[in-house]
């Protein structure tokens, strides 16, 4: 039975990292790719970034956003 608890925590864990930090907004696609194999990444997850600011795939690599500003259409 600890063995099954214990798998049961691990997967509690892991779904835990992977939940929002309180962001509503995500990532804007991205339309090109650089040629680099291995485009440096600056963060992995949302945690990696300072408070407001996402860990996105940009163009070459990840890093952290800031949330785009709606566009006024009035």
């Amino acid at each position: 039975m600890k063995p099954v608890a214990a798998l049961l925590l691990v997967g509690m864990l892991i779904l835990w990292t992977e939940l929002p930090t309180g962001s509503a907004w995500s990532c804007p696609p991205v339309r090109i790719t650089c040629m680099m194999v291995n485009p440096p990444n600056r963060c992995y997850t949302d945690r990696q970034c300072p408070r407001h600011k996402k860990c996105c795939q940009t163009f070459c690599g990840r890093r952290c956003l800031s949330h785009p500003f709606p566009v006024s259409h009035g």
